[in-house]
């Protein structure tokens, strides 16, 4: 097994050796850079090949493992590594970043078109129905290791039945003894005077004879008992181009689960072989060109929940979110405002870069984008008079035309422990980021927050393809309630987020005159919430409004 990553140089005499055709990189002069994430598998040159994100280069030269970029690409082959933890992530690393390639090709079947500058292009020529070399190893190895003491207990009572009632005459005829420090010869082949066929015996050679040239070709590291007689070299090469027929002759015999089973592995392994295929496949892949909408839907899996089938002029939130010409909005969730008890969108883009690499400025401006057309499609909804379809909801309040805070994020993927999978450790990343207008106007439909988070890559590739919806909803439940106490928390803190909160002393009925009287003044700075309390938003840099400062009293905090 080679490992590569996304988006690094490799010598062309590697790359040539172990990739049938050059689809899967890009040359250049002597090297060649790798242009897809995924798996493949060459029957020519009997390689096998994954090519990781480039989430796992640590640096511009480190992996997250550890090693360097060369040393991993045969990392698995060293064998003084077998037992120490640089070798313990390969195999379940495996079967998890394939799992995921397959959950992303059974969600994203219809589509073709992601983005207008981006052709969705998940490459392969494995058909639904049809499996890969890789699901086809992993069978097997599942399989021995779910089944190998009952297979070994009938292989062993077998040998001992052949030793009862011996024939010894024929025994010491036929067979050659050892002797051990003592006088007395020790037999290992008994010749009985009934002799017993075991119909089984063909079966497990051929399946350990396979299970052995996958173990020594791909380095497994798997342990089959001596007991077992295998077929191996020169043979097991011949054996291969005339297996299927020879397993037809015995397949009358196999009544047993575990037999049938162990029939269906050998049989699905030798019609790789077969001649009298039509056309035989030389390699197999799963392959994507744009890793980043596979990250961005990880992610959306877990994050996103149904959105609401309100629309204005046809579009919908969940148009807006997948538009058939164009991809807006990465992940978006409705739950609790951050200043009352209505609902706001929560808006986050996905980031898919190396693990130590932050957004710049074109993804903080696409993200304000993003924001702003969620405000702006709730406006609309107000505007054509639905607002109470969407009561839960509240983006503008009519009193003082102020608009409520629309939190955003940043999600980045990480590796920080090869093997944890089991942890999302989500965690702050860098500061805020903020865009305005006026920037003294909190409640200003212009001015937006965006707080930056990291996630363990490893926890989204396996919650992808195992999760149920149990845990995806205890995993959101968790990171809404995160996500919205830090927002909280920022604007708590006065000179993190730069206001200071303060809420009306004087009734209710009087908010709108009072608003209409200094409306020049407190334009974009108050909102009246949904359980009526009036909040002003006073920049630490603002004194304008020092003077109506005497009507309100400072807001202890949010909650």
């Amino acid at each position: 097994m080679k490992i590569l990553i996304e988006n690094e140089l490799y010598s062309i005499e590697l790359l040539q050796g172990v990739f049938d055709d050059p689809k899967f990189y890009k040359q250049n002069g002597l090297d060649g850079i790798i242009t897809s994430v995924g798996y493949y598998h060459s029957f020519e040159k009997n390689s096998l090949v994954f090519m990781l994100p480039k989430v796992f280069m640590k640096d511009s030269d480190k992996t997250v493992f550890g090693c360097t970029k060369e040393e991993l690409v045969d990392l698995i082959i060293n064998e003084s590594i077998k037992h120490k933890t640089q070798y313990n992530w390969v195999r379940q690393l495996s079967v998890h970043f394939y799992n995921s390639l397959l959950e992303f090709k059974k969600r994203r079947k219809d589509t073709s078109i992601i983005h207008t500058t981006e052709t969705f292009e998940l490459n392969t020529n494995i058909g639904n129905k049809e499996y890969s070399f890789l699901d086809l190893l992993l069978s097997f190895v599942n399989f021995y290791k779910k089944n190998k003491q009952q297979i070994l207990f009938k292989h062993i009572e077998f040998v001992s039945n052949q030793a009862k009632k011996p024939k010894w005459e024929k025994t010491i005829r036929k067979s050659s003894p050892i002797f051990l420090n003592s006088k007395n010869p020790i037999y290992t082949e008994i010749r009985n005077k009934k002799k017993i066929i075991n119909t089984e015996e063909e079966l497990l050679t051929y399946f350990f004879s396979i299970l052995n040239r996958l173990n020594k070709d791909h380095h497994l590291h798997l342990k089959i008992d001596k007991s077992f007689q295998l077929i191996e070299g020169m043979r097991f090469d011949r054996l291969c181009l005339n297996g299927s027929s020879k397993l037809r002759k015995i397949k009358h015999r196999y009544f047993n689960d575990t037999l049938k089973k162990m029939y269906l592995l050998c049989d699905m392994y030798f019609t790789q072989f077969d001649t009298s295929s039509i056309k035989r496949k030389r390699e197999d892949f799963l392959a994507i060109s744009n890793y980043n909408l596979v990250f961005e839907d990880m992610v959306d899996k877990l994050f996103s929940n149904k959105m609401t089938n309100l629309e204005v002029d046809g579009i919908t939130i969940e148009k807006l979110k997948n538009n058939d010409d164009g991809k807006i909005i990465d992940h978006i969730y409705d739950y609790k405002s951050l200043i009352d008890t209505s609902d706001i969108f929560y808006i986050g883009d996905s980031k898919y870069y190396k693990s130590d690499t932050t957004a710049g400025k074109v993804s903080k401006y696409k993200q304000f984008t993003y924001a702003k057309n969620v405000i702006q499609f709730n406006i609309d909804l107000l505007n054509k008079n639905n607002q109470n379809q969407t009561s839960s909801l509240r983006y503008r309040d009519l009193v003082t035309e102020g608009y409520n805070i629309s939190p955003n994020f940043f999600i980045y993927g990480y590796i920080d422990d090869v093997l944890n999978y089991d942890v999302h450790s989500i965690d702050k990343k860098g500061d805020p980021k903020v865009s305005f207008h006026f920037k003294d106007r909190l409640f200003d439909r212009d001015t937006l927050f965006v707080h930056q988070y990291k996630i363990n890559f490893l926890f989204v590739l396996k919650a992808y393809s195992h999760f149920n919806e149990t845990e995806i909803e205890s995993f959101r439940k968790e990171v809404k309630e995160t996500f919205r106490d830090n927002f909280v928390k920022f604007f708590n803190d006065s000179h993190a987020c730069g206001f200071e909160l303060y809420e009306a002393k004087f009734n209710r009925e009087d908010y709108p005159k009072f608003v209409e009287t200094h409306f020049k003044k407190l334009n974009g700075k108050c909102f009246c919430t949904v359980d009526n309390r009036l909040i002003l938003a006073k920049h630490n840099s603002d004194k304008s409004i020092d003077a109506l400062l005497d009507n309100f009293r400072l807001l202890k905090e949010l909650d």
